[in-house]
């Protein structure tokens, strides 16, 4: 008896690590997307520095909403079907060709 609860909960153990794992990948992925639009890349290539970093059928979105670019990244879980599980995750950078509250140009006086 004890030997089949051992075993389920070993392989239950398993793919909270994969997905897990496979949630930190979905999160880089956002990052490094976010960091792409916010160099002023061309959305392809934002949309492609998400994709590498992202799992394998992630699907991925890159919007900008006023001074800030918001990629996210949403894929199935691993196993069988996702086992239903959806991993998303966002992140937003700030455009580089909007300037901070405060900032002084190199000729404005301080």
């Amino acid at each position: 008896m004890v030997l089949p609860v051992l075993a389920l909960f070993t392989v239950t153990l398993l793919w909270a690590l994969v997905a897990a794992a496979a949630q930190i990948r979905c999160v880089d992925a956002a990052r490094a997307g976010a960091r792409a639009a916010a160099r002023s890349e061309p959305l392809a290539a934002a949309e492609a520095a998400a994709r590498t970093a992202a799992p394998e059928g992630a699907r991925v979105t890159v919007t900008r909403s006023g001074e800030l670019w918001r990629v996210t990244v949403e894929a199935a879980a691993p196993g069988p079907r996702g086992l239903g599980l959806t991993l998303r995750a966002e992140a937003a950078a700030l455009a580089e060709d909007t300037g901070f509250l405060g900032d002084s140009g190199p000729g404005d006086p301080l």
